[in-house]
């Protein structure tokens, strides 16, 4: 079998093929940042409008990367949701439609269950089942991973994400969209300790997580510098270093109360602030100490990307999830657990 995967989600165009058994032929991907920039925030009706523009010269290239002809399709993924409802049905619009000029099955896909499954495009895969560890830019949660749709989410964000925290907080010190993978190179400068930031749930029980608090912390902390005093870039650098320690621990910290609680000894780490380098190296040592072993997708595939709707794509169409109709799916919110094997 042979997928084209289309990915629309946010602000990332992508696409990608993908081979039963010779793997990942090709994917391509536009970012939007340049566009998004001048807003410091993603604007969702100039990323819907941007994803017209950019797909269909990047389902050519992809094919022609991959030395894939049409012919040669079994099926085509696209992500159906969650996310900004405008730029899925860019992507859906066009998956659906191609599919049905191609007479082949079209699949839509869970865009978490892309990053779950994302793994799976590396060498050493894990076995299942296993803990997941999902944070992003719009999630945080913690889940047992059992099989294809078989999803046990043990804790996630009551509000803000972690993600969200890094990019809110960039934006407070003046740092250049998109604001998580700034304000990470900027925390390798400061000191730890100078600013203690709260570590946000990490002394209640449970799985669950919240960074609103950080947020609010940060903010006053931000406000609290003297205004005749124009904060220099060590006192920024400190602050950055305060946030991503305080980020950092919670999600370690959680965790590895997670495989304490579960008893498993896998773990995945999932979405794209799973490649901060301070993250994994404080969940590298919390796996070790229990004898487990730690996968990362690669750092591109951590991001949005196509590659893992392929992967998410192919495991649906072998399962038999492939579009009946010709519905168009596109779901602004999806729960994770309302998946179905």
């Amino acid at each position: 079998m042979r997928v084209l995967a289309i990915e629309s989600s946010c602000d990332e165009s992508a696409v990608a093929v993908l081979d039963e058994e010779r793997g990942l032929l090709s994917h391509e991907l536009y970012s939007q940042v340049d566009l998004h920039r001048l807003y410091g925030g993603v604007v969702p009706e100039l990323a819907s409008r941007d994803h017209v523009q950019r797909l269909l010269p990047l389902v050519r290239q992809a094919l022609a990367s991959a030395a894939t002809t049409t012919a040669q399709l079994s099926a085509v993924a696209y992500t159906a949701g969650p996310g900004l409802v405008g730029a899925l049905l860019t992507g859906a619009a066009l998956g659906r439609s191609l599919a049905y000029a191609l007479g082949v099955p079209a699949v839509a896909v869970h865009h978490l269950e892309g990053h779950l499954l994302a793994p799976l495009l590396e060498d050493r895969a894990p076995p299942f089942p296993h803990l997941a560890l999902l944070v992003s830019g719009g999630h945080t949660m913690l889940v047992v991973v059992r099989g294809l749709g078989q999803y046990e989410i043990l804790g996630e964000t009551r509000d803000d994400a972690a993600g969200e925290a890094f990019d809110k907080t960039a934006k407070l010190l003046g740092l250049p969209y998109p604001g998580g993978p700034e304000l990470a190179r900027l925390a390798e400068q400061g000191r730890s300790g100078v600013f203690d930031f709260p570590r946000p749930m990490l002394d209640r029980a449970g799985f669950e997580f919240s960074f609103s608090g950080l947020k609010t912390a940060v903010m006053l902390a931000v406000r609290a510098q003297p205004a005749d005093k124009p904060m220099d870039d060590s006192r920024r650098a400190d602050i950055a270093r305060g946030v991503q320690d305080a980020i950092v621990e919670t999600l370690a910290g959680k965790t590895a109360r997670a495989l304490d609680a579960t008893g498993i000894r896998h773990l995945v780490v999932a979405g794209g602030v799973g490649a901060n380098r301070a993250l994994r190296t404080a969940l590298q040592a919390a796996v070790a100490k229990r004898g487990g072993e730690i996968y990362f997708p690669r750092p591109e595939f951590c991001t949005d990307n196509a590659a893992m709707i392929a992967v998410a794509g192919l495991a649906r169409l072998k399962a038999g999830s492939a579009a009946r109709d010709l519905a168009i799916e596109s779901r602004a919110q999806w729960p994770l657990t309302s998946l179905s094997q």
